[in-house]
């Protein structure tokens, strides 16, 4: 049986984000995720989720300037520093929340010239972000995000993906799978996750174009579901998309999945 979470950072952003854990809950979700949890006290958060019985699943570690238009932070030689800095926050939540995932965003180039060199620094701080949440259990994950709504995106594709996972060859190493970006991407994504799927450690999902909610754009999201439950795929599937008008009204898909079970 598949399992949803609800990404708090998209979804019930009518919400303050320290009550959208309650609505999550409210709304038939058992876990939850959130892009960068540090505007809160992980104190806070902490009796959000067991007062409300919610499983954290997945979080990033922080990412400087790329949501503003910048390059990020992990594939930046010369924020390093600052990126090691940025695992140790992870980390103090990480200790407390116990998430299943922290996702590293891999960031952008803007100089082609300088791509090697960010893609070298990219690799050596995943692995250093593999080593550091290892001992807790915690799976380090990062994704592809399309070149449209980010132009200059390092990883952008599966395979790509797949070539830096068998090259750091870690065991605490593994892909986050992004459907809506994926999709705009032109990747076969039932396909992939059908033969990746023990690669995988945590799938996210939009309807594409638009990245609204399942049923707003032309992914058919009840053969995709079915896929995933027979690829073998065993982990949480984040539901990541732009609600089209308030977000209880977009949870039709869900609805329809409880009740055909």
């Amino acid at each position: 049986m598949l399992k949803f979470s609800a990404n708090i950072s998209l979804l019930f952003t009518e919400l303050d984000l320290i009550d959208r854990f309650k609505a999550v809950k409210q709304a038939g979700f058992n876990g939850v995720e959130i892009q960068f949890p540090y505007l809160l006290d992980a104190q806070a958060i902490k009796t959000e989720l067991d007062g409300q019985q919610l499983k954290l699943v997945l979080f990033n570690v922080a990412a400087d300037d790329l949501l503003q238009g910048g390059e990020g932070l992990a594939c930046v030689p010369e924020k390093q520093g600052q990126f090691r800095q940025a695992v140790v926050q992870a980390l103090d939540y990480a200790q407390l929340l116990k998430p299943d995932a922290v996702n590293v965003l891999p960031g952008r180039c803007f100089d082609e010239t300088r791509l090697p060199d960010y893609l070298a620094a990219f690799k050596e701080n995943l692995r250093y972000a593999a080593d550091a949440f290892a001992p807790l259990g915690i799976k380090t994950v990062f994704e592809a995000i399309n070149t449209y709504d980010m132009p200059g995106f390092i990883i952008h594709n599966g395979q790509q993906m797949l070539a830096i996972m068998d090259e750091l060859n870690h065991v605490n190493l593994y892909m986050q799978y992004d459907i809506y970006h994926n999709v705009r991407m032109g990747e076969p994504v039932g396909q992939f996750i059908g033969q990746h799927a023990d690669k995988i450690g945590h799938v996210q999902f939009a309807d594409c174009p638009g990245r609204g909610q399942p049923g707003s754009g032309q992914v058919d999201f009840a053969r995709l579901f079915l896929d995933i439950g027979q690829s073998g795929y065993l982990g949480w599937l984040g539901a990541e998309y732009n609600p089209q008008g308030m977000t209880a009204d977009s949870l039709g898909w869900l609805k329809q999945r409880v009740a055909t079970r």
